[in-house]
């Protein structure tokens, strides 16, 4: 069965076939980044103007890769939620659109269910139950993912999700958007244990809080900017990266070892390789097989979109020309 799969929730511009929801045959992304670095984060209107330039030239560029035409196509799968209500507009009406015109059928999809999916894209012989760390610019969460269409909620960021920490300290360093990779390249020359951040915690067991070690953080720097003292940027990084890949590496292994089950990663803070490192250190202490999608597959894009549609159609899921986008909805 081929899936055709669209994504538009937040910056990037995607879509991809796939089949059986575990084969790729094309993947296309339009990223937004260049525009949007300008401004040092995602700026909504210029992101849902952007996704209308890009969404046909996208979606023709998948097709011609994966050699197929939309009379091949079984299913369109959307990202209907959550993410920027604009951009998932964009999205969701062009596929609503599609479908109309095709008579295809229109699966709507879960943003963090299709981060989940991009697991099984990169490891056809993963199979639930399992724990997963959905970690981006928007969302942390820890999920169990008991099949493919039943997840349950272990626990998540009561504030600021990890990517979201990342780029607020990296630009309080003064480093480019996004900062997940510009923290991680700056701290590779920093000493970890030179600046000591705080350990924070949340209500639930399996709940993170980044709001502190995020404001511990501007803390340091404007200190320093006042009282006129060096600031040592590369340390004060790396003390940043490994306490919140502390916090989410050390949650995610307690959770799957407790469970007996296998743990994952995904989400565009997945990419990061310190985060990586750690969960596999602490996964194995635990007893816990760890898999992580390959890296075009971390962050946002369609193919995690059509292979998450693929076991929703299975399902039963299935949307009419009534099917409206929400910025949020739990998972």
């Amino acid at each position: 069965m081929l899936i055709l799969g669209i994504e538009s929730s937040c910056d990037e511009t995607a879509a991809a076939v796939v089949e059986d929801g575990r084969r790729l045959l094309s993947s296309a992304v339009a990223s937004q980044i260049p525009q949007h670095r300008l401004y040092g984060g995602v700026v909504p209107e210029i992101a849902s103007r952007l996704h209308v330039e890009n969404t046909v030239p996208v979606l023709e560029q998948a097709l011609q890769s994966a050699g197929v035409s939309l009379g091949d196509i079984d299913a369109v799968a959307v990202t209907a939620w959550p993410g920027l209500i604009g951009a998932l507009l964009v999205g969701v009406n062009f596929a609503k659109g599609l479908c109309l015109s095709t008579g295809l059928p229109l699966v709507p999809v879960h943003h963090l269910r299709g981060h989940v999916a991009a697991l099984y894209i990169t490891h056809p012989e993963l199979r639930p139950p399992f724990v997963a760390l959905v970690a981006s610019g928007g969302h942390s969460h820890f999920l169990l993912v008991e099949d493919y269409t039943r997840f349950r909620v272990l626990g998540r960021a009561v504030d600021d999700a990890a990517g979201e920490a990342f780029d607020k300290v990296a630009r309080v360093l003064g480093l480019g958007y996004p900062g997940g990779p510009e923290i991680s390249k700056l701290a590779e020359q920093g000493d970890p244990s030179r600046y000591r951040l705080p350990d924070p915690h949340a209500g639930g067991e399996y709940d993170v809080s980044f709001s502190g070690l995020k404001t511990a953080v501007i803390n340091i720097v404007h200190t320093a900017e006042m009282k006129g003292e060096p600031l040592d940027r590369a340390s004060l990084a790396a003390a940043f990266q490994q306490r919140a890949v502390e916090m989410l590496a050390a949650r995610l292994a307690e959770a799957a070892g407790e469970r007996g089950l296998p743990a994952a990663l995904c989400g565009g803070v997945a990419a990061n390789s310190a985060l990586r490192q750690r969960a596999e250190e602490l996964c194995r202490g635990a007893g816990a097989p760890l898999f992580w999608p390959e890296l075009s597959l971390c962050g946002d894009n369609a193919a995690m979109i059509a292979s998450a549609g693929y076991f929703e159609f299975l399902g039963g899921s299935r949307a009419d020309l009534s099917l409206n986008a929400l910025a949020t909805r739990e998972i």
